[in-house]
């Protein structure tokens, strides 16, 4: 951490209470300040400890929380952006050009509270001025909305993961190792300060791989339903893929939350490090996983593949259908995904079952076979659903000679 020191008025500034107020906390042992030297990570720990003041901690809780070490993470907010000067919606209508309904809307989609308070900072409108050049470059506001809040969902995910992780890998093993509370922001402050120049790059890499990939299959898509004369504005044609695992709510009873967590994430974890290359997990609610994929075969292929790789109980089963679907803020919807959902449940544990347009996408198959189990009364579906069962081609015996 650099040796600057800053005022009191300054940390007062920046922790957001009266000079007095930190004073006290000082001699009450909630702030770690050596000599009456204070610092921005210490303003930062200020910060947070009004937080908490707010909503109810005493000073007692508190300074047994520095003694810990537990309040070292303050110094985090002096690494970001800060809100150095707050803009009404109206001042930042009248610098970036949008409209003061457009402006609280897309605050909304990402999830922070100026949409209530009213007022953004410079990085805001910043952000702001990005989204009006991109709507000024042509690029439709039904799709920027739709793209904001994937955007919002995901990064807050990985923001979230990084926090976390840095709590558990880092936090924890100083307070177990009794460092004193300041020697412990200043050397995750160190930490951080060295991380946050690397991660971003390297999220940068990562999208722009992807974004290479998926640019390759949209191509590929598109040329396909044009040949096929499937077009149709604003959906997509998939083969959708449900993975659960059979009596799940049953093995967590009998083996407590923990184990249950244990398995899901073992399940999940497997599911991701054999996906094909072409396949994507949409999203996972509990021990369910939704993948699409612009290939059926290659993803029915893995998941005869992957029950056999699988093992632990309870088992897994698969449910696989193809159609076309509407796609919305980077998930899937409509009929042809529901009947996939529902095809899952009507597999058992260990099995793959798939639909009609399934079996007539793939064709001939070198690998696959699919026994016929005939018309299923799906909920849902006015009519029967023709399903299949998928399992790996048996070997061909091999011709034994005849003697002569």
């Amino acid at each position: 951490m650099p040796d600057d020191h800053i005022s009191l008025n300054e940390a007062s500034r920046i922790a957001g209470v009266s000079p007095s107020t930190l004073q006290r906390w000082v001699r009450a042992g909630v702030i770690p300040v050596r000599r009456g030297r204070w610092t921005t990570a210490a303003a930062a720990q200020a910060r947070v400890v009004s937080r908490l003041r707010e909503r109810g901690h005493s000073l007692g809780e508190l300074r047994r929380a520095v003694r810990e070490g537990r309040l070292a993470f303050g110094y985090v907010e002096d690494l970001l952006p800060g809100r150095e000067r707050d803009l009404s919606r109206v001042e930042a209508a009248e610098r970036t050009g949008l409209e003061e309904a457009l402006i609280e809307r897309m605050m909304a989609l990402l999830g922070t509270p100026t949409a209530i308070e009213g007022t953004l900072n410079e990085q805001d409108v910043e952000a702001m001025e990005h989204i009006r050049d991109v709507l000024r470059a042509g690029f439709p506001l039904v799709a920027l909305l739709q793209l904001v809040r994937v955007y919002a969902q995901s990064i807050r995910k990985i923001a979230e993961a990084e926090v976390r992780l840095f709590h558990l890998y880092v936090h924890e093993p100083l307070i177990q190792q009794g460092v004193d509370a300041l020697e412990m922001a200043e050397e995750m402050e160190g930490l951080a300060r060295d991380l946050l120049p690397i991660t971003s790059p390297l999220m940068e890499y990562i999208h722009q791989r992807y974004l290479r990939f998926y640019i390759e299959q949209d191509v590929v898509g598109h040329m396909e339903a044009e040949l096929a004369g499937q077009r149709q504005l604003g959906r997509v044609q998939m083969a959708f893929c449900f993975v659960d695992l059979t009596g799940f709510t049953r093995y967590t009873e009998e083996e407590g939350d923990e184990e249950a967590f244990d398995l899901v994430e073992r399940f999940v974890e497997t599911v991701e490090a054999t996906l094909p290359a072409e396949a994507l997990i949409v999203k996972t609610i509990g021990d369910e996983v939704m993948i699409v994929s612009p290939d059926p075969v290659t993803l029915t292929e893995w998941a005869v593949g992957f029950l056999g790789l699988f093992q632990e109980r309870p088992q897994p089963r698969v449910g696989i259908h193809r159609g076309r679907a509407v796609y919305r803020d980077g998930d899937y919807f409509g009929s042809e995904v529901n009947l996939a959902h529902r095809v899952v449940a009507r597999a058992l544990g260990g099995e793959v079952m798939v639909t009609a347009a399934i079996v007539d996408a793939i064709g001939e198959s070198g690998y696959l076979e699919f026994d016929p189990i005939g018309g299923v009364e799906l909920k849902g579906f006015p009519n029967p659903v023709e399903l299949f069962v998928a399992r790996a081609r048996e070997p061909e015996p091999a011709e034994q000679e005849t003697p002569e």
